[in-house]
């Protein structure tokens, strides 16, 4: 089959992610990709692209890395699948014995599940079930946030607050107690960044002093809120709630699954704050892009509420899927972890979120630039019309698309969010090529606001 032929099959069969198939009739078709290395993937008629998102946030370690082919090949040739009710495998007991490790025992369980969607619906419902097990059936109730993005299940959905993704199915929802975003950029107090004193949390603080009782947990995207537009937000933001939870005795969930494995520059962003959450939710970065895995980590304190000898079958956490536990996915995963601890990630990536800074600082004077902002090897650049009000151009200017368009043309997968141009590269991007990134994205950015 030539390009031609897959591409029809592609658009005659496929139903793809986040995307309106009417676009495809005209010249603009789905670009087939056939292989990768490095930080760079290539198409079918062999052009190559920097992959400047990681492929949604996943990659960290490069494309077909030979060290974690290995991994997956050597465990494919034990055992591919088992049940992981009743049963265990060594990746799983090993990868659960690192992650526990890593986090210095602080959190002590792990459950396994398959994606970023499934390990918020594992937490949910733990924190849900914690509360029932321990005679508060009263606290029901979740507080999530403005511009928040957790997934696509339904539960998910439940406690994400992005309109376009959402509102659509809103009817299908439990209902929350949605606070305002830690949007610095678009402070709601009107405050600038240099006089914040995080007086957005007040909201929050109200909330829970008055209707603790009936609030089983509040779930937030630490330091960032990706699907958001890259909305950053300082680390006291988070040391504050922690406290506030404690204080009102309600359960803190950390959704990292896009931050987590050193995307700020540390194992877990919630470290910048000096933290621990009751439950902390991974995947995306876990496997480095090379198997669907994610992990809920939990507290002996929440462990210890199910454990019990159950006769009434009511303490048991009735949760699963057919893929818990994967060992290819396991496998790649310990091979992931034990490269990243060689690697020394943290120190590792330390001139390279330099070099991201010193590059950022060419849009800084750009007249259509309004916020520039970075935690660690994710960093965004927010495109506004006016830079004096913060007015943002209308979604029906398709500015972020048309960004895209213009990076493909020079060999970069840009792929903005609306007006939000973001980075969010492999680490084993080299800072010349991070310098390459911000220039190509520079002159795509300027091909079109001018």
């Amino acid at each position: 089959m030539d390009k031609q032929d897959w591409i029809a099959d592609d658009l005659k069969y496929v139903w793809h992610p986040f995307t309106q198939m009417k676009q495809y009739e005209g010249d603009e078709k789905p670009i087939c990709i056939v292989k990768g290395e490095g930080i760079y993937i290539e198409d079918i008629e062999g052009n190559r692209y920097m992959d400047s998102v990681s492929s949604w946030w996943v990659n960290s370690l490069g494309h077909a890395q030979p060290r974690l082919a290995k991994a997956l090949y050597e465990q494919a040739c034990a055992i591919e699948q088992v049940i992981f009710a009743g049963f265990t495998h060594k990746p799983a007991i090993s990868l659960a014995k690192k992650l526990i490790t890593l986090v210095n025992n602080r959190l002590k369980h792990v459950f396994y599940s398959d994606n970023g969607s499934t390990a918020i619906e594992v937490a949910l419902k733990m924190a849900y079930q914690y509360w029932q097990l321990k005679g508060k059936a009263s606290k029901k109730k979740f507080i999530a946030f403005e511009n928040a993005y957790h997934g696509d299940t339904l539960g998910a959905v439940s406690v994400g607050g992005i309109d376009m993704y959402h509102k659509v199915y809103r009817p299908l929802l439990f209902d929350i107690i949605r606070e305002k975003s830690p949007y610095c950029y678009r402070c709601p107090c009107g405050k600038e960044k240099e006089h914040c004193r995080l007086e957005c949390l007040q909201g929050v603080e109200e909330i829970l002093k008055a209707r603790h009782d009936e609030i089983a947990a509040v779930i937030i995207e630490p330091l960032i809120q990706a699907a958001g537009g890259m909305i950053m937000y300082k680390a006291e933001y988070l040391t504050k709630l922690r406290e506030l939870c404690d204080a009102y005795q309600v359960l803190l969930i950390d959704d990292e699954v896009a931050m987590g494995f050193y995307r700020t520059g540390k194992l877990y962003a919630y470290e910048h704050a000096g933290i621990v959450p009751d439950i902390v939710c991974s995947a995306k970065a876990l496997t480095a892009g090379f198997l669907p895995l994610a992990v809920t980590l939990c507290t002996d304190e929440l462990y210890y509420a199910f454990y019990d000898e159950d006769k009434d079958g009511l303490k048991t956490f009735y949760h699963g899927h057919s893929f818990t536990a994967n060992p290819l996915a396991c496998a790649v995963a310990n091979e992931n972890l034990a490269i990243l601890q060689e690697m020394n990630m943290e120190e590792y990536l330390k001139p390279k979120i330099l070099a991201f800074k010193r590059g950022l600082e060419k849009f800084r004077d750009y007249p259509h630039v309004g916020d520039i902002r970075q935690w660690g090897m994710v960093s965004a650049v927010e495109i506004v019309k006016d830079k004096r009000t913060k007015e943002c151009f209308a979604y029906e200017e398709q500015i972020g698309k048309k960004i895209y368009s213009a990076g493909l043309r020079r060999g970069v997968l840009l792929r903005p969010m609306w007006n939000c141009m973001y980075f969010m590269p492999p680490y084993v991007i080299t800072e010349e090529e991070i310098d390459s990134l911000l220039r190509l994205a520079y002159d795509s950015m300027r091909e079109v606001l001018g």
